[in-house]
């Protein structure tokens, strides 16, 4: 019982201050509702369409052919978009297309520049690649504006544009990879031509002292040696051969004093064959001596057959033993042996110089090793630097070569834009919602407002609860014709006010919101 009490007079309590409130409630709820609907209402269609692009990987396999360009997509799509979004290139299609032909009217052309780049919107389109991140395969560009025929146009363009500048970008920077390992290429080349020059001086300069030729040194030392005690051998061996032809010569003198004839020769020809005999026990037939014996022997058998010793002897008894052909051919083996020890003597003087020399290239060898491996150990470095630039000019050539037959990775429209049918904003529906809600909340809050600062009293319950004075009769409002009159004017007065105020509202409303772009782009912003 007592809840139906409150709650009838709590409906009292809101019919008596909507009886004296209306007014105000439908003033304070009517104003700003009219303007936010016009404003609404005024507010002009903008329209959105974009252009997918998907993004094909490299054609040829980059275990075939490796890429230049190893830049990630995502950055390589920010590089383009600063390029793309540039003053010049966006003026270019303000101009093209006639965009914000109002707006220039109003601002200076950076501004509409500005506004363009805001209308523009790239999305990336990913798969997930692993748990930390994604591999992107496609993008939407897409732009916004009042034309929905233009917007498709402009949003088109837009994606051409990032295919022919992705086309561009990848060629350039093939042909710029590919040109600065040529110059490289080209100072290392010049710098490998003066290390093997630098070598090969080194080489020709110390020809016999490099560490490559030890070996050959010491078996030339070696061999050198050899010689050198073959030749000792022969100089020996000729000196005997002096020696025995001296005493063959004495002999031959002796004979010429005490013997003549055939047996001065016969005798000579037993002693020579008793010297064969000696030294073929110690030598064989090969040997130079033994040689040399048979040669003398035959030729005094020969001598000794002819006769001619004893035919000399009747003519010239005193010249017989020393000219004899016998004695001759010893003296001119004399001489032989001679010349020969002297030819032994200069071989042997040679041979001690050249071993000379060769065990000075073998002392010399660590050093020249050190300065070698030094010279040689930067020449091998520039050498290694230079294969390796070959082959990655090489491999930049064909990555080249690839993005001019545009094999590698491009860019292309698989849904190009169309026409939208439906204005992307304003969300009229959403703000009439909130407009109605904000000027409902405005109209409560001015009543209770009003109430709150009107300190008269309405009724005998409001005077009891302030004063305990008793209340001992209440006089009702006398209204008379003229206050009616005067009411009727004031109605009449504040209509017509209120009307001149919503037109105005509207007006405003109108030239506020007429082509006011950026106050859509507001509002959808501010969603």
């Amino acid at each position: 019982m007592q809840e139906e009490v409150r709650r009838t007079s709590a409906v009292e309590v809101v019919r008596s201050v909507w009886g004296r409130r209306k007014w105000l409630a439908i003033v304070v709820f009517t104003v700003p509702l009219a303007a936010a609907v016009s404003l609404i209402m005024f507010l002009p269609n903008v329209y959105r369409s974009g252009a997918t692009v998907l993004v094909d990987r490299q054609q040829v396999p980059e275990s075939m052919v490796r890429p230049t360009v190893t830049s990630a997509l995502e950055t390589r799509l920010h590089t383009i978009s600063q390029e793309i979004l540039s003053r010049s290139r966006l003026e270019a299609l303000i101009n093209r297309f006639g965009l914000y032909a109002d707006l220039r009217k109003r601002v200076s052309q950076e501004e509409v520049i500005d506004r363009m780049r805001k209308d523009i919107r790239l999305d990336l389109k990913s798969v997930k690649q692993d748990e930390y991140r994604g591999v992107t395969i496609a993008f939407t560009i897409s732009y916004e504006g009042r034309d929905p025929e233009t917007v498709a146009r402009v949003a088109n363009t837009l994606a051409s544009f990032y295919i022919e500048e992705n086309l561009k970008v990848r060629e350039r920077q093939a042909a710029g990879t590919s040109e600065f390992l040529k110059v490289q290429l080209t100072e290392v080349k010049k710098r490998l031509d003066q290390q093997e020059a630098s070598v090969s001086e080194f080489k020709k300069k110390y020809l016999g002292e490099l560490p490559q030729q030890m070996d050959a040194n010491l078996g030339t030392i070696e061999r050198l040696n050899q010689q050198l005690r073959l030749n000792s051998d022969n100089q020996t061996r000729a000196l005997e051969r002096k020696e025995a032809i001296a005493r063959q010569l004495a002999e031959a003198g002796s004979f010429s004093g005490t013997s003549s004839g055939p047996e001065a020769g016969i005798d000579q020809l037993t002693k020579l064959n008793e010297e064969l005999r000696r030294m073929r026990t110690v030598y064989s037939d090969k040997y130079p001596d033994v040689v040399r014996l048979k040669q003398e022997i035959a030729a005094l058998e020969k001598d000794l057959a002819e006769g001619r010793t004893a035919t000399a002897a009747k003519d010239t008894p005193k010249t017989t033993a020393t000219n004899s052909p016998y004695v001759l051919r010893l003296r001119q083996a004399q001489s032989d042996v001679d010349a020969e020890i002297n030819i032994l003597k200069g071989e042997e003087k040679r041979l001690r110089a050249a071993l000379t020399s060769y065990i000075g290239r073998v002392e010399n060898a660590p050093r020249r090793e050190q300065e070698f491996r030094e010279l040689s150990r930067d020449y091998e470095s520039t050498r290694e630097n230079y294969g390796s630039l070959m082959k990655r000019y090489e491999e930049a050539q064909l990555a080249e070569n690839m993005e001019q037959r545009q094999k590698g990775e491009q860019f292309r429209v698989i849904d190009p834009a169309f026409p939208s049918g439906e204005p992307t904003a304003p969300n009229r529906l959403r703000y009439l919602i909130m407009a109605l809600v904000a000027s409902t909340a405005l109209a409560i809050a001015a009543v209770v407002l009003a109430e709150q600062l009107n300190a008269s009293f309405h009724s005998v319950d409001d005077l009891r609860a302030l004063s305990t004075v008793p209340v001992l009769l209440s006089i009702p409002l006398i209204i008379t014709a003229d206050d009616t009159a005067r009411g009727l004017r004031r109605f009449r007065l504040g209509t017509a006010s209120f009307a001149v105020a919503l037109v105005l509202i509207i007006g405003v409303s109108w030239f506020v919101a007429h082509g006011n772009e950026q106050l859509v782009s507001f509002l959808s912003r501010g969603k």
